[in-house]
């Protein structure tokens, strides 16, 4: 029993596996010939991994930019990073936080069976980062490991169906459609980024799209998305990199290599892999969406595969750097307030302001063009430099160190429970994961009946309208014949 279940957790760990699966799943429903499920499958599964393989130059590109920046300002603190965080949790909490991952998924797929909130989350690894931060939250709170397992799966499912369910209406506006949604631990904040976006819009003279950004003639190769990005970033690059000074940067980064020559390469690396995680969103797309259709007719009806963020940059990828930058922006102006009021210092996470803010870039652009892009990045940021600092004092012993939890949801839901066990003890968190589950449903058959009543007076109306046409056709007869 305990290798099937080792070996369940390993699969549900890899997010390529699910999102293959769920294909694989799809196109069979769908009684797809099997050189048709063998193909999509494999496309899926093939995508995905030249997506994470994008995300990870990305990573290591931004990596040596963080140890960079510290160098430079002299800023020395918490340093918001998912997995290094997680690796410690795991040390305490590994099992939990499996089983929690594992059962979350599962009562994931049943809201979204039972409700109007038709998410299915199949960002694996951020999903499981979740399940740690939870694991740890309620194990602070003194539940057993057994209560620690199952209302963490119930909090665990309630997330990754409800994530999706606020961000999908800004999402709306980017895809056009609800064929797919957004699943990551960001979630919280890109909606808010939609929200300000929404707030300093105007009406009267709306601001054009990034995307219109025109250039001279003579700057032509600008438009070229992988141009841009790698002048962009080479720039920011070299002038943290003169900040930060060759001594430190040939000595501890880049193996004796000249450091100019270090950093536009690490620049030119991350937009090659801006370039691939591109590639690989349209291959996921082109697979996903269509195999995703089997599960809405069959298992789950109108089933929405909530996708990480990448997802977004196809859409809108000038939102993308602007986004990052602006999101970054806030991640500092946060720090330097956190610096002067004296508390814990919150240090920009490069990868998440990236990850977060990009996706915040394009769903502000979408909504209110490029201001929206930037004052709705820009509010990403100070949100994920703030909630990891409110964060800390609810974490216990793994507060301490000198890494968090970076996204905007894990600090909401953190954050929110937390203060709930400080406050009511077990009993208040119980009481609050089955609340929460209560309005889920009740929101659901509020959703729905409004649903039905709109559909209902559409139709009547279509019916009156026809009517009409019938009414006005017999006269017309009637004055034809006289």
């Amino acid at each position: 029993m305990d290798g099937v279940l080792s070996v369940l957790l390993d699969v549900f760990r890899q997010p390529a596996i699910i999102v293959a699966l769920i294909s694989l799943v799809g196109l069979l429903l769908q009684r797809k010939a099997f050189s048709d499920v063998l193909k999509g499958t494999v496309r899926t599964l093939v995508g995905f991994l030249v997506l994470a393989a994008g995300a990870g130059v990305v990573v290591g590109a931004l990596d040596p930019f963080g140890a960079m920046f510290q160098q430079a300002f002299d800023v020395q603190g918490v340093v918001p990073n998912n997995e290094a965080i997680v690796g410690q949790v795991l040390l305490d909490y590994g099992s939990a936080a499996a089983l929690i991952f594992f059962f979350g998924f599962i009562v994931n797929v049943l809201l979204a069976a039972t409700t109007t909130y038709k998410y299915i989350y199949l960002s694996g690894h951020v999903a499981f980062y979740m399940a740690a931060m939870i694991a740890v939250i309620l194990g602070v709170a003194g539940f057993p490991v057994w209560g620690v397992v199952l209302w963490g799966s119930l909090l665990q499912g309630l997330v990754t169906t409800l994530s999706p369910a606020i961000v999908q209406p800004f999402m709306r506006k980017v895809t056009g459609s609800d064929d797919v949604a957004l699943g990551h631990t960001g979630g919280a904040g890109i909606a808010l980024s939609g929200l300000v976006a929404t707030l300093t819009r105007s009406r009267k003279k709306p601001s054009r799209s990034t995307e219109d950004i025109t250039f001279p003639k003579g700057l032509g190769f600008l438009r070229d998305t992988t141009v841009i990005v790698a002048l962009s970033m080479a720039v920011i690059y070299v002038v943290v990199a003169l900040f930060a000074g060759s001594a430190y940067i040939e000595s501890e980064l880049s193996d004796g290599q000249n450091y100019i020559v270090y950093v536009v390469m690490q620049a030119a690396t991350f937009s090659a892999g801006v370039f691939i995680i591109l590639a690989g969103v349209r291959v996921v797309l082109a697979e996903i969406v269509p195999a995703f259709k089997g599960i809405s007719e069959r298992l789950v009806k109108n089933a929405i595969p909530a996708l990480d963020v990448p997802i977004t940059f196809t859409f809108a990828p000038n939102a993308v750097l602007i986004g990052f930058l602006a999101s970054f922006v806030g991640g500092i102006v946060g720090m330097s307030v956190m610096i002067f009021a004296g508390t814990a210092i919150i240090i920009p996470g490069v990868v998440a302001h990236f990850m977060t803010g990009a996706a915040s870039g394009v769903i502000g652009n979408a909504v209110g063009g490029r201001r929206g892009a930037v004052l709705g990045a820009f509010a990403n940021g100070v949100a994920i430099t703030f909630l990891p600092l409110f964060l800390l004092p609810v974490l216990g012993d793994i507060g301490l160190s000198n890494s968090t939890f970076s996204d905007a949801d894990y600090g909401v839901v953190g954050v929110l429970f937390g203060q709930i066990s400080l406050a009511g003890g077990q009993t208040a968190v119980i009481v609050s994961i089955l609340v929460s589950l209560v309005l889920v449903y009740v929101s659901s058959l509020v959703i729905r009946s409004r649903r039905n009543a709109a559909a209902a007076a559409a139709s009547a109306a279509a019916s009156a309208a026809t009517d009409g046409d019938v009414d006005a056709s017999r006269e017309d007869a009637t004055s034809s014949a006289r």
